[in-house]
């Protein structure tokens, strides 16, 4: 099983935002795969369940958590409770050759790489990331795979991070958002 958390803010006015580069993946993910999204109570997010292909085996689930970004750990958590895929002090039960990294993937925007550009890192500290830090706060690790899309223009220079994170991609922004996720999901997501 695969778990994919895209990031972001579920209401209306946040939907282009820079802050919502994760959500924008996880959206293209189910475009791509022709899924619609479903909300679960339980997870307190929007879920696309995804079924291998063409002989693929096992189920990737997109999730977009609607706690708000800075409140993302409560969701991850209670998706991994359900499948029983927390670290070991909280109820993990191995899998032989699957570790969280393997399991887990978080896509989120990141201030620090420049637009149409990403990083890929593994058992990394937040470096400020609010979202990715309250997963790390309610998961109790910090390994799993974070997938950090640049959103960083020359913008930033002028207005506060808070603000530029909040302003809408311009559409000559958002096609080189849009191919970078693409790029990721051919090369890099090893979807089913």
């Amino acid at each position: 099983m695969r778990i994919i958390v895209g990031l972001g803010n579920s209401e209306d006015k946040y939907r282009l935002t820079r802050h919502n580069a994760g959500f924008l993946a996880v959206d293209e993910i189910a475009r791509f795969y022709n899924s619609g999204w479903n909300f679960n109570k339980k997870f307190k997010s929007d879920v696309c369940e995804i079924a291998g292909r063409e002989g693929g085996n096992g189920l990737t689930l997109l999730v977009k958590p609607r706690t708000y970004m800075n409140n993302s750990g409560q969701a991850v958590s209670a998706v991994l409770n359900y499948y029983r895929l927390l670290p070991k002090r909280l109820g993990f039960i191995p899998i032989p050759g699957a570790p969280l990294a393997d399991t887990l993937t978080v896509i989120h925007d990141e201030l620090d790489i420049e637009l149409g550009k990403y990083k890929i890192s593994r058992d990394s500290r937040s470096a400020g990331h609010r979202g990715a830090q309250s997963i790390i706060d309610h998961v109790k690790t910090k390994n799993f795979t974070r997938v950090r899309i640049g959103v960083k223009t020359p913008a930033l220079e002028k207005i506060p991070a808070d603000k530029f994170v909040l302003q809408k991609f311009s559409p000559e922004e958002i096609k080189t958002v849009n191919n970078l996720i693409g790029g990721l999901i051919q090369k890099e997501l090893k979807l089913p």
